[in-house]
């Protein structure tokens, strides 16, 4: 029975990272209603349901539950006809719905774009899902996923190379249902956010698995690629993921301060690089993130108690935009999650971001982080980071890797440092990855 339990969770491993997989070679789109999303989020969904409806000795925190139940109440209250009155006064009249009759009551929604707002909720499951279903593998099984996420970095590094070896402009259609314009992306920046959030894991694979030429080669793969995506952003954040990955890490690897000074003199090369970069391209200083910024802010004023609804933000946005701002391209997303996160959701949404960064820095804190949880977290700390700038979790691909990586931190089954704690009789301990695998013990004669 023991045996055949086994089995499945290790079923269960193969399923998860082959969605991951998926989501890394076809969930590079940016637009809504794409079939490659769609299908995404029915595979994590349906394979969720199968994992999660099996009982596991992995306890998911109760801080995390709470936290998604959260989450999903915010977007059942955009989703619920409410009495129209309340929502008389709380935003300007031209963002109130046109109200229905039920009965004697006058009825609107929250969301003033409903189906936008649940697509939304559809992707948000999605991406739910396939976290609580990592959340429930052994720790062991939660590494197995990493080479997975390494398989799909690459598939997308070759792309990009094989692009940028034929042109700076290399465009592919036809392909996915989006035009693929940086490896198997959309869109270079999140091509780069892909690229700098696996750094830690390559550090780390370096540093303490004990291929430091394998990780040496690949970081420096990682960076080239990074200069020749061009993203400002995407440059800036990968030089600095490196330096404290680096730093970070090294604390307790078995590489000596040669290996961080070899490290710091290669990052000096790839920082005059990124700054020749940086200064070739000029930043338009009247119509950009600064602007889309300010446009934002100024909707969240008026509408900071309830939110327009999830995904309602390129509805909106037109409505505050200066006349002098309107061009053939529209905007279509505010370049800072955070801000259109809040006009979509409210002050609500806003309070929730708060209490997810802190229970993030809480288990950081918190004695016990071992080795590959602190290369996750810097890898989710760094993608936070970026959202203030863009809005790369709104590929699939980026998601579902945000899930991943949101799940190697809040696991409870990674063993905290050997001074702190005593391991168990019959369980094998790897000091070099932090885990606490399964290992043979032989049998006692007689």
């Amino acid at each position: 029975m023991r045996e055949s339990s086994r089995r499945s969770a290790e079923w269960d491993k193969y399923l998860l990272g082959s969605i991951l997989f998926l989501s890394l070679l076809i969930g590079g789109g940016t637009a809504s209603g794409l079939y490659t999303e769609t299908l995404i989020e029915i595979s994590a969904i349906v394979s969720a349901a199968a994992i999660l409806s099996r009982a596991s000795q992995q306890a998911i925190p109760r801080a995390v539950l709470w936290l998604l139940a959260l989450v999903l109440a915010m977007f059942c209250f955009q989703l619920i006809p409410l009495p129209a009155a309340l929502l008389d006064g709380l935003r300007p009249n031209v963002l109130l719905a046109d109200s229905w009759l039920d009965g004697e009551t006058r009825l609107r929604f929250v969301s003033v774009g409903v189906g936008r707002t649940v697509e939304c909720l559809l992707y948000f499951a999605a991406a739910a899902a396939f976290f609580l279903s990592v959340l429930r593998l052994r720790a062991d099984q939660v590494y197995g996923l990493l080479p997975f996420f390494f398989m799909g970095v690459i598939c997308n590094g070759l792309a990009a190379a094989i692009q940028y070896s034929l042109s700076d402009t290399v465009a592919i259609e036809g392909l996915l249902p989006f035009t693929i314009n940086a490896g198997l992306f959309a869109n270079q920046n999140h091509f780069s956010a892909l690229l700098f959030v696996s750094i830690p894991f390559v550090v780390y694979h370096g540093l303490f698995r004990g291929h430091l030429l394998s990780g040496a080669l690949g970081l420096a793969t990682l960076l080239l690629l990074l200069l020749a995506a061009g993203s400002r952003a995407g440059i800036l954040i990968g030089l600095a993921i490196t330096v404290i990955s680096v730093v970070f890490l090294s604390a307790r690897s078995r590489i000596g301060g040669y290996g961080v000074l070899a490290a710091f003199i290669a990052l000096s090369i790839y920082t005059m690089g990124a700054w020749t970069k940086i200064d070739a391209k000029a930043v338009d200083p009247a119509f950009g993130r600064a602007e889309f910024a300010r446009t934002t802010v100024e909707a969240i004023e008026y509408n900071w108690a309830t939110g327009v609804g999830f995904g309602a933000f390129p509805k909106v946005y037109q409505i505050y935009e200066k006349g002098g701002m309107i061009f053939k391209s529209y905007v279509n997303h505010a370049h800072n999650d955070y801000l259109e996160i809040v006009l979509e959701g409210g002050v609500f949404s806003a309070v929730l971001i708060f209490l997810y960064i802190t229970y993030l820095l809480y288990i950081l804190v918190r004695a016990g982080m071992g080795s590959l949880q602190k290369s996750a977290f810097l890898s989710v700390s760094f993608l936070l980071v970026h959202c203030l700038v863009d809005y790369p979790l709104r590929t699939a691909a980026l998601a579902m890797t945000f899930a991943y990586l949101n799940a190697i931190v809040f696991h409870k089954g990674f063993a905290e440092r050997p001074s702190q704690r005593s391991v168990p009789v019959r369980t094998g301990y790897h000091d070099d990855d932090d885990l606490l695998v399964p290992a043979r013990v032989a049998a006692a004669p007689g």
